[in-house]
């Protein structure tokens, strides 16, 4: 069933909490007209809404903040977080607000958001706008990692406007529509931990178990089982990750979903060459957020929310539920890493093959999509044999690994159909997100958005007209930096 913008039955679930977990307040119209410069009609089918209504007047003015849609009840949502580690009391939806939520004909709930739509009492002093720059990159990532197959949010159209932006330089506006079933954040919790208002913890996780986790109502231990999903979710959400080779960049506990799902795309980065330190937020002086730290930040995150719900459990309880983390974490990964192989499913032969691998990928600086991509359509071992300086080293670890697939009475051409639908052919790196902003910048050009959508949602496909964003990145692209205002 497809619908009028208008005809859209919009509530707003959350807003009945109460106004300590929230502000009400409305988008900020831009001083200069808006435009659209894209259109997800694959997220329009979430809303069961109908295509045409893009080419309605009053379509641009609602996702732009310039006017509200009919039964639209916009808000900001309260949170706090730990950032970089340490506790910050107050953060809040700076930037963004929320304009409604609705549920679709097949029952699911959305939540309608507005990121860059002008102040909020949570701003902190900025202006609460996004710059174009920042909002390509969030739009085209959220549906790249749909594409893979990784659990996020979702954005519906990316609007401009001309009206200029500071930053590290004058730039201008825009605002994407994010949607997701709920953007509630671990930090939606640890504010009331912190302020002692244990009763909104309660409300907070009644809320949460009713819309999103109805299958612990029943439960004897409701707020436990609410903490092992979460567990589980966010164990299974990082080994996708990891698996991929997506690094987020901010994992602050104000950036972690209570759904498990990948939220709010700043400084991201995909692995180019195979580095387990890579650092994608060059204001991550330290490293707290490489790469290969994303496993353990998550336990920690996920300590910091078990803290919070300590109130609505005993201490056993939630260190118990904390406990399943490391081992969830290890078996999805490897189960995910022996099909990236071919296999199905890890044995400990496949992780001694993957810890060898990785040691020669790193010594070689090998690139860690275009090998497994190559690795899932390889004819001959040559193709893969020269990507690697220790090529001798490298025949041996490929004679083990075609050989675990004897042994396994494993076809491994058969396998390697399996591999295509495993391994993506293309993933968002930065400089392509580059090129298409640059493209957008300087001439208005928004026609790159428009391929790379189509590509990054079919990232396992062929898609001969783009080819060249396949291959190696060229040398230019590690000149692309990124930081927490990107």
């Amino acid at each position: 069933m497809k619908h009028l913008l208008n005809n859209i039955s919009f509530s707003n679930s959350f807003s009945k909490l109460g106004e300590d977990f929230f502000s009400r307040v409305n988008p900020t119209p831009f001083d200069s007209k808006s435009y659209l410069i894209h259109f997800n009609i694959e997220a329009a089918k979430l809303l069961d809404l109908d295509p045409d209504e893009v080419k309605n007047d009053n379509f641009v003015e609602i996702f732009s903040g310039q006017t509200l849609p009919n039964n639209s009840d916009p808000l900001a949502m309260l949170y706090s977080g730990h950032q970089f580690g340490n506790y910050v009391e107050q953060l809040g939806d700076g930037r963004a607000i929320m304009l409604a939520e609705t549920t679709n004909v097949q029952g699911e709930k959305w939540e309608i958001q507005l990121k860059g739509s002008g102040m909020t009492p949570y701003s902190r002093r900025a202006d609460g706008r996004a710059v174009l720059r920042s909002s390509i990159r969030e739009y085209l990532c959220s549906e790249a990692m749909h594409g893979l197959g990784i659990p996020t949010t979702r954005a519906l159209c990316l609007v401009g406007n001309n009206d200029e932006v500071y930053r590290e330089k004058i730039e201008t506006a825009a605002v994407v529509t994010r949607l997701a079933p709920s953007h509630i954040r671990f930090g939606s919790f640890e504010i009331f931990f912190y302020r002692g208002q244990l009763d909104n913890i309660k409300i907070l996780a009644d809320y949460v178990i009713k819309h999103h986790y109805p299958e612990s109502l029943n439960s004897a231990t409701p707020y436990i089982d609410l903490l092992k999903s979460v567990v589980k979710k966010t164990a299974s959400l990082i080994a996708q990750w990891q698996a991929v080779g997506f690094s987020h960049g901010v994992m602050n506990t104000d950036n972690m979903s209570i759904l498990g799902l990948t939220l709010d795309y700043g400084p991201f980065g995909f692995l180019d060459e195979y580095n387990p330190k890579f650092v994608c937020n060059h204001s991550d002086h330290d490293g707290r957020y490489s790469f290969e730290n994303q496993p353990q930040i998550g336990l920690f995150n996920l300590s910091c929310l078990a803290q919070a719900l300590l109130p609505l459990m005993d201490v056993e309880s939630a260190q118990a539920a904390l406990s399943d983390y490391q081992d969830l974490y290890t078996n999805h990964y490897n189960e995910l890493m022996a099909k990236k192989l071919g296999f199905k499913k890890t044995d400990s032969i496949i992780s001694v093959l993957l810890d060898e691998l990785f040691n020669q990928m790193q010594q070689s600086n090998v690139d860690y999509t275009l090998f497994f991509r190559h690795l899932s359509n390889i004819n001959n071992i040559i193709e893969l044999r020269d990507m690697f300086l220790d090529r001798n080293k490298f025949d041996a670890w490929f004679s083990s690994y075609t050989d675990h697939f004897i042994t396994l009475e494993l076809n491994i051409e058969k396998q390697r159909q399996q591999m295509r639908i495993t391994n993506p052919k293309y993933i968002l790196r930065n400089y392509i997100a580059q090129i298409a902003i640059e493209k957008a910048e300087r001439e208005r050009d928004y026609t790159e958005i428009e391929k790379l959508i189509a590509v990054l949602h079919n990232p396992f496909d062929e898609h001969p007209d783009m080819e060249h964003y396949a291959g190696l990145p060229p040398e230019w692209a590690s000149k692309v930096s990124v930081s927490c205002s990107s």
